[in-house]
């Protein structure tokens, strides 16, 4: 939903915040020298440099102003600081189902990757288990069918620091 608060990490909040910098200090200057010398050239219609420039340009400003709005809207929560027994966000839980347990970190929408454990407090198994404790079963549609799982454990742990460097370059 277009109210929903954006909740993350820090860490979460500072990446993003770094992609910004990053486009607004980095990216759209560089972009915007290389349409202006391909511009510099001549004809602009048959010049692949300028017309992929400034494709570059327009999706640099939207995902520009995605970011802002992320940003505005974000709350921060630092799961280092949060305890108890309760799935929220932030929580790293351990869940069992037939396959096995799975470790999962229940973070922002923006900070998903779930090749490294982390969920989407949105994604339908975080909904399932929001608000329950160790020892509770929750019911959730997959892809494949209504699935089960185990609440193992519940803890809340700091979120990884991230790299000094970080590459946003697609």
């Amino acid at each position: 939903m277009a109210d929903d608060p954006n909740y993350m990490t820090p860490p979460g909040y500072e990446r993003m915040r770094r992609e910004l910098l990053w486009l607004d200090q980095v990216e759209r200057p560089r972009v915007t020298a290389e349409v202006s010398y391909a511009a510099s050239l001549g004809d602009r219609s048959e010049n692949a440099e300028y017309i992929y420039g400034k494709k570059r340009l327009r999706e640099i400003d939207s995902r520009r102003r995605y970011l802002v709005k992320r940003l505005e809207k974000a709350r921060v929560v630092d799961p280092a600081t949060m305890s108890g027994p309760t799935v929220r966000f932030g929580a790293t839980v351990v869940l069992e189902d037939e396959r096995g347990e799975r470790t999962w970190r229940i973070y922002g929408e923006d900070e998903v990757n779930v090749d490294q454990g982390i969920l989407s407090w949105k994604s339908p198994i975080a909904k399932a288990i929001m608000g329950r404790q160790e020892g509770d079963v929750a019911r959730f549609e997959a892809p494949g069918g209504t699935r089960e799982v185990e609440i193992v454990e519940v803890r809340y742990e700091p979120a990884p620091e991230l790299p000094e460097v970080l590459d946003f370059s697609r």
